[in-house]
């Protein structure tokens, strides 16, 4: 084992080190210029205190400071599940996509997941670009997720489609949440006012609270994915496939960590869980589509 260096730097030591004469060194210490400590009629240099003292005086771009181990963003409950079994260690904080897209930009975590439906049937990238502008970052494709009506096993109120939640108790997401703006959308364009539905006050975080509210008898229907209404054994009336990305700093892409992830999702064990969950295309997974501000012209 090698033996830490001493925590006090000698005269010739710093010099050395400063590749200036010791009569400066001494001068520095004479102008309390440079941290130090006389013992005994001898000058010493705390090598810690030096170190910080020499890095006070950079000039120039700043190093970028260790990204957290978090992925935030939108919730996906595949993603939830390999995190945790890819051994990466990162932690999930899932509260939306725009929430993600937020904390990214504020480097409070290492990537996020989106599903950010846009005009023209695009999905993500204008957000991105908005978001975060020229900054180095890049999408990469999860999956192609089924997003549709979940409703109670049998469908017994007969809904076939977004017109007929017309009277129904509905499942909200929160205001960030990709879904619900999507939703709202859909609903509207349907001739609904999606304000005007009733339903739970208190709004579902997570695609599995709004299978729940559903499972429990809480909402008639909800807009979810057809893993959750999959896996509480609820009705799915499927409307659209929606892209899901993780949107990373190039930074980040490199860590440890993420590497880890990244090399889960390319494993058998990964693409049998997909499609043991159901309602998940993963074929695309790792495609990029947006790169550091230039928007892939196959982003659809």
């Amino acid at each position: 084992m090698t033996d830490a260096p001493p925590a006090y730097l000698t005269t010739k030591e710093l010099a050395e080190l400063l590749r200036i004469g010791e009569r400066k060194v001494y001068d520095l210490a004479a102008t309390d210029q440079v941290p130090c400590v006389r013992v005994v009629g001898k000058l010493l240099f705390p090598r810690a205190e030096v170190a910080a003292w020499i890095d006070e005086r950079r000039s120039g771009p700043q190093p970028a400071a260790p990204l957290p181990a978090i992925v935030a963003g939108s919730h996906d409950p595949l993603l939830e599940w390999a995190l945790r079994e890819s051994g990466s260690g990162l932690a999930a904080f899932m509260d939306g996509s725009m929430d993600g897209l937020a904390r990214l930009a504020r480097r409070d975590c290492i990537a996020c997941g989106a599903h950010i439906h846009e005009p023209g049937g695009t999905w993500n990238v204008a957000a991105v670009n908005r978001e975060l502008p020229g900054k180095p970052v890049v999408a990469i494709e999860f999956a192609r997720r089924s997003r549709g009506i979940i409703v109670a096993t049998d469908n017994p109120s007969k809904i076939d489609g977004i017109a007929d939640l017309s009277g129904s108790r509905f499942a909200r997401r929160q205001e960030g949440a990709a879904s619900q703006r999507w939703f709202e959308e859909l609903a509207r364009e349907a001739g609904l006012d999606p304000a005007a539905l009733d339903g739970p006050q208190v709004p579902a975080r997570t695609e599995a609270d709004v299978a729940l509210a559903v499972l429990d008898g809480k909402a008639d229907a909800a807009f979810g994915l057809e893993a959750m209404a999959r896996q509480f054994r609820l009705g799915f009336v499927p409307v659209a496939q929606e892209r899901y990305d993780l949107v990373v700093w190039r930074q980040g892409y490199f860590e440890p960590a993420f590497q880890a992830l990244v090399r889960f999702l390319a494993t058998p064990a990964f693409a049998a869980h997909a499609a043991e969950m159901g309602g998940y295309d993963i074929g695309q997974a790792g495609t990029v589509h947006y790169n550091a501000g230039e928007i892939d012209s196959a982003s659809g």
